[in-house]
């Protein structure tokens, strides 16, 4: 059946600020929706209180609506668009779905005459409704965990006796496990059950019997009108149940499940989206495997909306499931679209990967402290990273060097854990970093029967885990002079960084690359292909590895490279890795905004990134992706193998910035402002001897590497003082202390924590306002895009606090100097490109507390609220393209924009929720008011000092 001729105008409903369990990936499904319904000529008008994505820029919609996610706002846009026909919900996670079933509720869609597409009602419902969804499965013959509904604190007591413990407690429409919890033990039980019922909005629980060590898999489904139903890819956690998936390592394709078992869970994944509504889109079903010989099937849950997985599966396989699902939800079938990645066939198949992809989740436990770090049902990561590779070890190697947490790998780095207990207990209780934890048992000879009888985790990863160190025993046993080249070669085809094997064979890194070279074993690119090379791909997505030499009739020799360079001039603009606090998805709205400009200015543009979340690692953002970690052995290579005009690092956050000492050392021409500059604005001595030299005013400081000098710098800098370790994101470890002891015990916890770091005692500007600026500058002109002040008192670090665009009390004197400090700055750090400066202001005196030649987050919130694509212009100074005069600025703001920061701890209990110099939000919305009159901005002045800590 073609597409729905009546369809011609569709609101998509996104899915908010980024919280935990809900994050960038429904903005990436947002945005390429947006972009496929548009294709068919369909108006798209959009609702998404969340200025740092992409997918509120005025280009990716014909009306963009940075409004609450309300169902006030909801009629709002449909009274102004009376020409809306269709509402498309399954893009915005849980947020959009619950706020349809809302507006259904309350009849909105029917007083509108608007029709939901891409999923029905009942269908949510349902799979919501976990009462409703035991009985489906029960009538369908699908086999299902014991459980029992829950609706009161009795009921609960009467269903924990009567299975016992171990239990799962899970609430009716949550998202991201919120208020799931395993019970191990009785005297738990009725804390965890109130938890739960409070968690849910429906005050309901579905208590089972915990299936604690079956091990979890998830299958991607599309289905269309005719009942077409393809499975897109299979992914196995290779963590047991009883860890939520967003908590767990993922691989795909699934590699320890029987062929007859895997065509009985497609049977009943199919069977499960067939019985659930007759509705056309995309649907996430999983499923727990006994880990016997029987492997007894069991469904957990289905969710008839695109998910967290289906943005990694997606990346996975190059297939595009929002992009079809939108085009399903339009009325098309499967066999009538094209399949995006050959051009030449049709959607209707299942993609065959010829690679193994793992994606690892990214935690940030060090900004709340005493959360609960084990891992369960309750999902705690706040971003995820995915490798590829030839071999589930090599795209595992690959997953945690893009983690970006000081390792450079499994093992081989010095880093792992040597103590017996600590190990034991790391594997016993789920923790962050039990993927390196598992090779340390291996290291210290823990038999591997030991380590599945306490993670569960199976026997199949855990012997690969033990290759590797076997391999890295054999090596150890060589020095770099003698190394074989088949032990180097197979070394790097498990995914071993050089750092690593020069590790282990005791020289530099630089050596081991020298070798490498000599011995000719070098990266090979692949292409992402989604059907194993047997159709031609069309599209430039690729990912490492190394091959074997291929010896032809004729005795040449040769490796096979898929990746063509082309003799255009190429820009590669580097990606911020995994989502964190404190470098969020704002990034990635740079970098995609990068890549176009550089487009635009007739560059071939090329993307490195690791993150399957975003809109950078979509196939068709820039003319070329690879899918590589965002770290220096893969980026060399990539740069050796392109030879790109330069690169560009002011994008991607501290993640591209950390890079640009070597890309200089490696003559690297480093695109916009130089890697002096940037290290001058980092280097807190030579920055001050500057502003000295301005006569801008700075509050005054020392630099401390021990706490005896800490302690000697307080009795000249006076309290109270604000510590801030060097090279940091998002203030990690910033704390203002109000006397010596405190001071002392911060120290030396820092210290302990980051070893050789060099300290900034800053005197704290007690009661002072803080404001930061942006600019673009082309090392000659300055332009200040916006100056924000806070509401929050200075001390509340920038990106916790509310943000106001224009300032709403800062006199003509203040505003002066803030103008004049910044042209001054940002020209004499020779800035080309993008500037953000803070201010601490303090009886009129405008003080300097830091400043970054870089995108910052503040950027796209900017950019939004005046209308203005300053990335666009800020990357074409950088290219030199432009200077800042051949712009016309026209920023168009009524009234008063406000970033709001949202935070997720209610993920973690008993945290302190006091703010302070380290950032701890994990997402943002904007707000718009006509003046300060406005209840909204009354309200969070009169808090404003409330959660200061210090």
């Amino acid at each position: 059946m073609p597409k729905d001729t009546s369809i011609k105008s569709v609101l998509i409903i996104g899915s908010g600020p980024i919280v935990i369990g809900q994050a960038c990936e429904f903005d990436y499904a947002g945005s390429q929706s947006a972009r496929s319904i548009r294709e068919e000529g369909i108006e798209v008008i959009l609702i998404n209180s969340n200025p740092a994505t992409i997918m509120t820029d005025p280009t990716m919609a014909d009306h963009v609506y940075l409004k609450p996610l309300t169902t006030k706002s909801i009629i709002e846009i449909l009274k102004a668009h009376p020409q809306i026909d269709a509402v498309l919900p399954t893009m915005g996670g849980q947020t959009a779905l619950n706020l349809c079933l809302e507006a259904d509720e309350k009849g909105i869609w029917q007083d509108f005459g608007v029709k939901l597409i891409g999923v029905d009602v009942n269908a949510i419902n349902i799979t919501e409704d976990r009462e409703q969804f035991k009985q489906l499965l029960k009538k369908i013959g699908v086999p299902s965990a014991p459980a029992e509904i829950c609706t009161s604190y009795l009921r609960g007591k009467e269903i924990a006796q009567e299975f016992g413990f171990p239990l799962v407690i899970r609430p009716s429409f949550t998202l991201g496990g919120t208020g799931a919890a395993i019970v191990y033990k009785k005297e738990d039980f009725d804390e965890l059950l109130t938890r739960g019922l409070e968690a849910s909005p429906i005050h309901e629980v579905l208590i089972d019997k915990a299936l604690m060590g079956w091990k979890e898999y998830e299958l991607e489904l599309l289905r269309d009108k005719n009942d077409n139903v393809v499975i897109i890819c299979s992914i196995e956690n290779m963590d047991p149940m009883g860890i939520h998936t967003g908590d767990s390592i993922t691989v795909a394709p699934a590699m320890t499940l029987s062929d007859t078992t895997f065509q009985r869970m497609r049977d009943y994944a199919i069977l499960m989206m067939r019985s659930i509504g007759n509705f056309a889109g995309g649907c996430n079903v999983q499923f727990a495997v006994s880990p016997d010989d029987k492997e007894d099937i069991v469904a957990i849950e289905i969710n008839p909306r695109v998910s967290r997985s289906s943005a990694l599966a997606s990346k996975a396989t190059g297939y595009p499931i929002a992009k079809i699902a939108s085009k399903l939800a339009l009325g098309y079938n499967l066999d009538e679209l094209q399949n995006q990645i050959t051009k030449s066939t049709s959607a209707l198949f299942e993609p065959t990967l010829d690679y193994v992809i793992v994606k690892i989740p990214r935690w940030n436990f060090d900004k709340f402290e005493g959360a609960d770090r084990t891992l369960g049902l309750q999902m705690k990561s706040v971003g995820e990273v995915m490798g590829i590779g030839r071999s589930f070890q090599e795209a595992l190697h690959k997953a945690t060097q893009s983690l970006e947490i000081k390792r450079n790998g499994l093992g081989a780095d010095g880093k792992g854990y040597t103590n017996y207990e600590q190990i034991i207990e790391k594997l016993t209780f789920a923790s962050w970093d039990r993927v390196f934890v598992i090779y340390d048992a291996i290291v210290m000879g823990i038999p591997l029967s030991r380590i599945h009888e306490i993670t569960k985790i199976d026997m199949w990863f855990l012997k690969q885990y033990e290759e590797l160190y076997t391999l890295e025993k054999e090596i150890s046993n060589y020095k770099v002079e003698s190394l074989p080249r088949e032990l180097l070669l197979e070394a790097k085809q498990k995914g071993f960084a050089d750092r690593q094997i020069a590790h282990m064979v005791g020289c530099l890194e630089s050596q081991v690359h020298n070798l490498r070279s000599e011995m000719n074993i070098n990266r090979v690119f692949k292409l992402v292909d989604t059907c194993a090379a047997e159709f031609k791909a069309k599209t430039p997505y690729y990912y490492s590895t190394f091959e074997a030499e291929i010896e032809k009739a004729d005795g040449t020799r040769y490796v096979d490279n898929e990746s063509i360079v082309t003799d255009k001039k190429k820009i590669i603009v580097l990606g911020s890795g995994p989502n964190r606090i404190g470098q969020g998805i704002e990034f990635d709205y740079s970098c995609v905004h990068g890549v176009l400009a550089a487009k635009e200015c007739g560059y071939e543009t090329i993307m490195i990134n690791c993150n399957p979340e975003t809109v950078s690692t979509d196939f068709d953002t820039a003319d070329k992706l690879y899918f590589e970690p965002v770290f220096w052995e893969h980026i060399y290579d990539i740069i050796q193998h392109e030879k790109p005009e330069g690169v560009i690092v002011q994008l991607g956050g501290q993640t591209a910035l950390k890079l640009a000492e070597k890309l200089s050392k490696y003559g690297i021409k480093i695109i916009g402002t130089s890697f002096d500059a940037l290290d001058l604005a980092e280097d807190r001595g030579r920055f001050s001897e500057l502003l000295t030299d301005l006569k801008i005013p700075f509050p005054q400081f020392g630099i401390a590497e021990t706490a005896d000098e800490a302690s000697a710098l307080a009795d000249t800098l006076d309290f109270p003082l604000l510590i801030r370790p060097s090279y940091v994101l998002g203030g990690q470890g910033m704390k203002i202390v109000i006397n010596k002891q405190e001071l002392e015990e911060h120290v030396i916890n820092l210290l302990k924590t980051i070893p050789g770091n060099k300290l900034l005692l800053d005197h704290y500007l007690d009661g002072a306002i803080e404001a930061e600026a942006d600019a673009i500058c082309d090392g000659e002109n300055v332009y200040i895009i916006g100056i924000m002040e806070h509401i929050e008192p200075c001390g509340v670090h920038s990106g916790d606090s509310n943000a106001t665009l224009p300032p709403f009390n800062l006199g003509e004197f203040v505003m002066q100097q803030i103008k004049d400090h910044t042209k001054n700055i940002a020209l004499a750090l020779r800035t080309v490109g993008l500037i953000n400066i803070q201010f601490a202001i303090k009886d009129d005196i405008v003080y300097i507390i830091e400043a970054n030649p870089r995108a910052s987050r503040t950027v796209p919130f900017i950019a939004k609220a005046y209308g203005e694509p300053y990335v666009n212009y800020a990357t074409k100074v950088m290219l030199g393209h432009n200077k800042v005069t051949d712009f016309t600025f026209n920023p168009q703001l009524k009234g008063y924009a406000i970033k709001q920061p949202v935070f997720s701890f209610s993920k973690f209990h008993n945290v302190n929720k006091a703010l302070g110099p380290e950032m701890k939000s994990t997402g943002e919305s904007i707000l718009f008011i006509d003046d300060l009159k406005d209840d909204q901005f009354y309200e969070l002045y009169s808090r404003r000092k409330m959660y200061l800590s210090k």
